[in-house]
């Protein structure tokens, strides 16, 4: 009987610092200068700050004066947004006030909350939003989304990768249909980061929004792509940081760390993906082949190398996630965004998934520290859970007789 073990498999949710970038916050300590100061400590601190723009520019083969930095992509999504609500009426004077007369955004059913939520602000405040289904594997009709457009369609926002199921969307044609109709493009991307390419200018996208602690480094630090001359409306007023664009003093060790772990990201993205790949296979293989009646989430082909969500029939998520953290093993039954809810993953629900297969889901994000013994382990420990849980389960074991 092997000892309990402690293994991670909620990199979705958050990941742990990288060993590099404790480094370079460690060495960059003392950078304590404000950054729009003149004299020798601000000078020090723009010049670490230029060096972690251009990093992170790299990850996403942006420009570095595209780059804003924010406190998260929550935030960065509530930004790019809430400017179809601004208007010359509430004092704005910004270039997306141009766009007044456009109050249509169109995004998907399978969105983070931070879109979801943000959609029904803006519908308070006479925006139209228009929330599009998604197919059964999770992917976007692109002819339904064609045809949902309409002459006061402002904005499409959809997620490069979608943070439960892993399904990976196909933005650039997505881009190419908005452009064709004079909309701008967001993209929330911050489960792609680091796990597949990112090239904005083969996108062609307006906006991205990108999350330093979903690749490797500390929370409360983001970055808003912002492409040069698209329309713009500063969500945080107040100074002229950022070229204007995001009041506040900066973060200067966040963006410094976030910075490194970019360029980590970068250069470790190709050997990561393919090893995680293979371990994400050999879990679902091995969990398809040791339980029965359980439904894989999701396109399998266009996929986050990391990502796995099974539902398993007869059992909540919940009591398979406390079961298995009693065991050492950490995973999640949705978005850790929307933990505390006891409502079934709308994601799921947009599939097509019925509300009891939905709640019995749990998702496996496998990270960095992840290794094969790991995915030996969760193997041993899972299908004697599930068939403890189904046990009990008395819906389960009547509509097996």
């Amino acid at each position: 009987m092997s000892e309990k073990r402690i293994i991670y498999l909620d990199y979705n949710a958050t990941t742990p610092i990288h060993p590099e970038v404790k480094k370079s916050i460690m060495e960059n300590i003392d950078i304590y200068g404000n950054p729009a100061s003149l004299h020798t400590p601000g000078r020090m601190a723009m010049e670490k700050i230029s060096e972690a723009r251009n990093r992170v520019a790299k990850l996403i083969n942006a420009s570095p004066e595209e780059i804003i930095f924010t406190a998260g992509a929550s935030e960065s999504n509530n930004t790019v947004l809430k400017y179809v609500v601004c208007s010359p009426q509430s004092g704005c004077k910004a270039t997306c006030c141009a766009w007044a007369g456009r109050n249509e955004i169109i995004t998907s059913a399978i969105e983070h909350p931070s879109i979801i939520s943000t959609m029904d602000f803006i519908k308070q405040q006479e925006g139209k939003p228009v929330v599009l289904g998604v197919k059964p594997n999770g992917k976007i009709d692109l002819d339904a989304l064609e045809k949902t457009i309409t002459d006061k369609t402002a904005l499409i926002s959809i997620m490069m990768a979608n943070n439960e199921i892993g399904v990976i969307e196909d933005i650039k044609k997505i881009t190419e249909i908005a452009k064709k109709h004079g909309v701008l493009m967001h993209t929330d991307a911050v489960q792609a980061a680091g796990k597949i390419k990112i090239d904005v200018k083969d996108l062609g996208i307006d906006y991205l929004s990108l999350s330093g602690h979903k690749i490797y480094a500390p929370k409360g630090i983001g970055i808003l792509y912002v492409k040069k001359d698209s329309p713009y409306c500063p969500f945080i007023h107040g100074g002229h940081q950022e070229a204007g664009r995001r009041a506040g003093t900066l973060n200067n060790l966040g963006i410094i760390a976030m910075g490194r772990a970019a360029e980590l990201a970068l250069n470790e993205m190709e050997t990561e993906s393919k090893r995680l790949g293979v371990l994400r296979d050999k879990l679902r293989d091995g969990i398809i082949k040791s339980i029965p009646d359980i439904t894989i989430n999701g396109d399998q082909k266009d996929i986050l190398p990391n990502t796995l969500n099974v539902s398993f029939a007869g059992a909540e998520g919940e009591s398979i996630l406390l079961y298995l953290d009693m065991e050492g093993i950490a995973v999640s039954t949705g978005s850790a965004c929307s933990s505390d809810s006891l409502e079934p993953s709308h994601v799921l629900l947009a599939l097509g998934l019925n509300p009891e297969l939905a709640h019995g889901s749990i998702r496996f994000s496998l990270g960095r520290d992840n290794t094969e013994s790991d995915i030996d382990y969760v193997l041993e420990k899972l299908p004697p859970i599930i068939a403890k849980i189904r046990k009990m389960s008395t819906a389960y074991n009547r509509s097996k007789k």
